[in-house]
Order: structure tokens, then C-alpha cells, then sequence
């Protein structure tokens, strides 16, 4: 592709970011303005209380290329996403995250792979997580080697939204419906040939993080349920095996009453397969409504985001979306 005809995205979600907008510009423009010359960088605001839109606008005033779009309200990371994709018009478009932890230096070497090896999809991987508790570095390896056991479309392993799509990518990942979006797994669905690029994660430059555990759990819930059906199917496997052992157990007292006169087991053994019992059936019942509750959110359609506003207004609603 000839370098002055081609168009490279940044898209950048934010949320309450007003100390980190400067420093990222500072950073990431002149690096861009020596890899092409058509560039954007494309400001998600989901839903900031603080500073952050005022600040987008003047830079917008400053530079046309730095473009935002503003949400009603806070709709989630994976929404601002979805909402940068439908609205970034680049070849090729890269997500990155404000706070300088996906150093723009890999930006370049992004665009070779793609240009020159043919990769529709490169995409950066995490050498190390030294900011990150033992506890956080063992869940996230957990989650990891078990979605990949039990889904079709493997992730790789500390491979964050920090990557490199091209236009052929984005326009399949638009295609896809869901409300419940986990973004990692649309990105493995979507296929093609794709290649890591290994990168040692700096400290944060500014701001906190916004995700919680509790957020992240229910990250990785919406990873699991989203696209794996085996949890469904394998209480298939725990009720016959539960069916047998009690048919087993059942025939055994029938069989020690008929022949011996032995009396029913008491209280303790009877409360203990009661309870036993009731917890696997709560469980199971749980899990059902988490794919139910799904299948309520996917059926009622509702749009993934509202823009309340952006750099364009005449721009047109973008797919799963509504303008005020």
C-alpha cells in the first residue's frame, strides 16, 4: 500500500481522563505524523463527570484529527469500543488506552506487519504484569487457559484490545449483533491471519484504573457464557452422574432393609444429602440464568451506546446506536 494513500485510526476510550489527554497527545501525534500521513485519533468519552469532554473539544479546535465522540452516559469499556470501530475511518485501526500502558512505540512495527507481511490482525502481548498482585496475574492466567479449553475461538494469553486491525476486520467485527460484547473473544472470532508483538507494560502515566475485581469477574463471566456453551452442557453430565449415584445408593438400601431389617440412615446422613442435593440444584439453576438473562438483554435489542454528542455532527448513526 502506498504510504500516502492510506489512512491509520487511533481510537482511544476515556473515561474521567482529563490528567492523561495532554501527555498522550505529546506522545502519540509526532509518532504518528512520522509513520503516515492521513492519521486520526478517534476520543470514546463514556460517560466522563470530570473535564475530559471540554478538554477533547479544544484539541479538536487545535487539530481536526483529534476527533471525539461523547456517550449519554457511562455504557462500558467493550461499548466504547464497538463505538470506535463504527466510527473511526482508517484502513486500518488500532484501540490503545490513554494511560501510556500500551506504549506507542510498537505503533510502527503494527503497521509493518500489516503493510509488508500481510497480517490483518497484530496484536500487542504483555511480556510480564509486574504492577499487577499475584492473585490478579494468577486469575488472568486461569481465565485464559480455561476459556481457550472450552471455546472455539482462542485468545491469546495476556493479549489486551491493544492491537492493529485492518478495515476487513473491523467491517466483520461491526457485523456482529451482540449486546453482551466481550471484545477479546469477537477479535479471535473473526479469524485471519494474525501475528503478537511482545512488549514489556510500563507503570501507568496517569489517572487510576477503572476496573475493580469485581468489574473484571464479571468481565470474564461475559467472556465464558458469551461464547461457550459448556457450561450449560456439562450439568448435563453432573446430573446423570449425581441420577446414578443415587439410583445406586437407593437399590443398596432397599437391598440392606429387604435383607437385614437395617433402619433408615438419621438425621445427619439425611440433612447431608438434602443440602448436598440443594446446592447442586442451585447452582445449576444459576447457571441457566446467567444465559437467560443474556437472552433477555440480546431479545429487548436495545442500542449498545447513546452519543450524546461528537466532533461531527453530521456524521451518520453509526450501527447500535442512538444520537440524542
Amino acid at each position: 500500500m502506498n504510504h500516502s494513500n492510506w489512512c491509520l485510526s487511533i481510537i482511544v476510550p476515556v473515561l474521567n481522563e482529563q490528567d492523561s489527554l495532554t501527555s498522550f497527545i505529546e506522545q502519540v501525534k509526532p509518532l504518528l505524523e512520522t509513520t503516515t500521513q492521513r492519521f486520526e485519533i478517534l476520543f470514546i468519552d463514556d460517560g466522563s463527570t470530570d473535564d475530559t469532554l471540554a478538554q477533547l473539544k479544544a484539541l479538536n479546535q487545535q487539530d481536526a484529527r483529534i476527533r471525539y465522540v461523547s456517550f449519554s452516559r457511562n455504557f462500558g469499556k467493550e461499548a466504547a469500543l464497538t463505538a470506535g470501530l463504527a466510527h473511526a475511518k482508517g484502513d486500518a485501526v488500532i484501540p490503545m488506552d490513554v494511560d501510556l500502558q500500551d506504549p506507542p512505540e510498537l505503533i510502527p512495527e503494527f503497521v509493518r506487519l500489516w503493510q509488508e507481511e500481510g497480517y490483518d490482525m497484530v496484536y500487542g502481548v504483555r511480556a510480564s504484569r509486574p504492577e499487577d498482585s499475584a492473585v490478579k496475574r494468577a486469575t488472568a492466567n486461569g481465565f485464559y487457559r480455561l476459556f481457550n479449553r472450552i471455546t472455539h475461538s482462542p485468545i491469546p494469553g495476556n493479549a489486551g484490545d491493544y492491537r492493529l486491525m485492518s478495515r476487513r476486520v473491523v467491517d466483520v467485527i461491526l457485523q456482529l449483533p451482540e449486546r453482551n460484547r466481550f471484545m477479546k473473544g469477537l477479535y479471535a472470532w473473526a479469524g485471519f491471519k494474525a501475528k503478537g508483538v511482545t512488549y514489556q507494560r510500563p507503570s501507568r502515566h496517569a489517572g487510576e484504573s477503572k476496573f475493580s475485581f469485581w468489574k473484571l469477574w464479571n468481565f470474564a463471566l461475559d467472556g465464558l457464557v458469551g461464547f461457550s456453551s459448556i457450561p450449560l452442557r456439562v450439568w448435563s453430565y453432573v446430573g446423570a452422574g449425581v441420577a446414578l449415584i443415587a439410583f445406586v445408593y437407593m437399590l443398596g438400601l432397599i437391598t440392606s432393609v429387604l435383607l437385614g431389617g437395617r433402619d433408615v440412615p438419621g438425621y445427619a446422613s439425611l440433612m447431608s444429602v438434602v443440602l448436598f442435593f440443594g446446592g447442586m440444584q442451585l447452582l445449576s439453576i444459576g447457571i441457566l440464568g446467567e444465559y437467560i438473562a443474556r437472552l433477555f438483554i440480546e431479545v429487548k435489542g436495545r442500542p449498545l451506546y447513546v452519543v450524546q454528542e461528537t466532533s461531527e455532527p453530521t456524521q451518520p448513526i453509526a450501527h447500535g446506536a442512538v444520537h440524542e
